[in-house]
This record gives structure tokens, sequence and C-alpha cells, in this order.
């Protein structure tokens, strides 16, 4: 029966010369419908509905780049013997971490020319970010990249999964963990749990601090069980190390901001 496996087809359309991935489609699904909840969200807290697609607007294509430079930098030995293939983005190979710091840093850059508060948008957003990373793991679903360990079919079937799951996780005579999944699920839960902290009278930023907590304590153990990980030596995971670093960050700038009074203005929506 394995024999007969075929995995789906990461091409979604074919227009002649030019393949339209699902890898690409999928990100761009999902950045679109945290656009469309982010526009909502700047209206709710009083910012013109045309801010965040400006912004937006720089922050994708730079983010894109980033998080490929991110990638590309930390597999240098590969890239530099095959230099052809640094812009094959639709192979995949785009790193969440460094798609976020170059999102950062344009949104930084964006709030100081529009005279904007860098937190109050990066609350905005946070709701979005996560769940456009649930929805973008699906795409390392279709490039069957992404994945953990060595597992048995059965240990698969025993998480109820549906058979295309199932069958998307053999890879050349193997099953593996399906670790995009753990990871997806992780941000759905996330996207709630944010959704309803809006209705938290929080502090200016820490609805944003509260995303990067959450995202790197699942980060954290998800990256533990994949197969496919930067490492930054033999033993130490690249994107581990980062969840720890931006963990105590959160945390700190909470207490901080807090103490020094810089965390003074709530939100309270309806």
């Amino acid at each position: 029966m394995e024999s007969g496996i075929q995995p789906l087809n990461p091409v979604f359309l074919e227009l002649g010369p030019i393949a339209i991935h699902w890898y690409g489609l999928i990100i761009g699904v999902g950045a679109m419908l945290g656009l469309y909840i982010a526009v909502r969200e700047s209206v709710r807290r009083g910012l013109h509905k045309d801010t965040f697609v400006d912004l937006v607007l720089f922050a994708i294509p730079i983010a894109i780049i980033s998080a490929r430079a991110y990638y590309v930098i930390f597999k240098w030995d590969y890239y530099s013997q095959h230099p052809g293939q640094i812009i094959q983005i639709w192979e995949g190979g785009l790193a969440i971490h460094g798609g976020l710091i170059g999102a950062i840093l344009t949104a930084v850059v964006f709030a100081k020319k529009k005279g904007l508060s860098f937190w109050k948008l990066a609350d905005i957003a946070a709701p979005s970010i996560i769940l456009g990373q649930a929805i973008g793991r699906w795409g390392n679903f279709m490039n069957q990249e992404a994945h953990g360990g060595e597992v048995t079919r059965a240990f698969l079937e025993n998480l109820f999964l549906p058979e295309w799951i199932i069958n998307q996780m053999y890879i050349n005579g193997v099953y593996y963990h399906p670790t995009f999944l753990y990871e997806s699920i992780w941000n759905f839960v996330g996207f709630v749990i944010l959704m309803l902290l809006r209705k938290v009278n929080l502090r200016r930023g820490e609805l944003f601090l509260s995303y990067v907590i959450w995202y790197s304590i699942g980060r954290y153990f998800v990256e533990g069980l994949r197969t496919d990980s930067l490492m930054l030596t033999e033993m130490l995971r690249i994107a581990q190390v980062i969840s720890i670093v931006l963990v105590v960050f959160a945390v700190a700038m909470i207490v901080y901001r807090r103490v020094t009074g810089q965390a003074k203005e709530r939100y309270l929506e309806s």
C-alpha cells in the first residue's frame, strides 16, 4: 500500500512556463487575511484604514527578502556552491525569524516617518502576524518540509489525522512528525488568545509582547523535533536560541516599560 503513496503536487497551476506554487499561494492568502484583520483593527483603534495598507506595501517585500537572507546566511556553505538557487523562494526556505526582523524594522521606520506609535502598530498587527504564520506553515506541508524525525504510520494514525496529511508525511519511504501541523495549531490557538486579549484592559505594547512570548515558547519545543533546523553549532539550533532570547526580552520589556512608566496607556475595546 505504501509504495503507491504519491505526494500532493506542490504546483497549484501552470501557465505555460510560469508555475504558481502552493507555497507562495498559501503564504499570500495568509498575508491578505492578516492585512484584512489588521485594517479592521486599525480602524477600531482610531487609525485611518489605509495606514496598514501603506505599511504592508513596504513590510511584506522587505520581510520576504530578510527571511530569505536569514535562511541563506545560515546555510551559506550550500548556497555559496549553488548561488542560482538563492532566489528560488518558491521552493521554500523563508525563515520566520528573519522575516520578523525585517517587518519590525520596517514598522519602526514607518511609525517614525508617520508620527505614529510603534507599539500601537505592533499591537494591531500581532493577531495578524500569528494568523499568517499559522496559515503559512501549510505551505511547508505542501513542499514536504519543516517536518520532524521518523515515526511510524501507526503513530500518525493515533493522532487521528486525515489520510491526506498522513500520506504527505510519507517521504522517501519514511513517515515523519508533522511538525508543521503542531506549530500551525499552536499559532491558531495563539491567534484566538490574542483576539480575546484585545478585550482586556492591556497596556500599550503588551499584546505584541504577548505574541512574542506565545510564539517563541511554541517554536522552541516544535523546533526540537525538526530535522531541518538551521544550526548554530552541532548541538544548538538557531531558532531555539532566538526563541529563548525573545521570551526573556519580551518579559523584560514588559517589566521595564511598567517600572519606567512607558506603558501607562491602556486599551479598552468594546
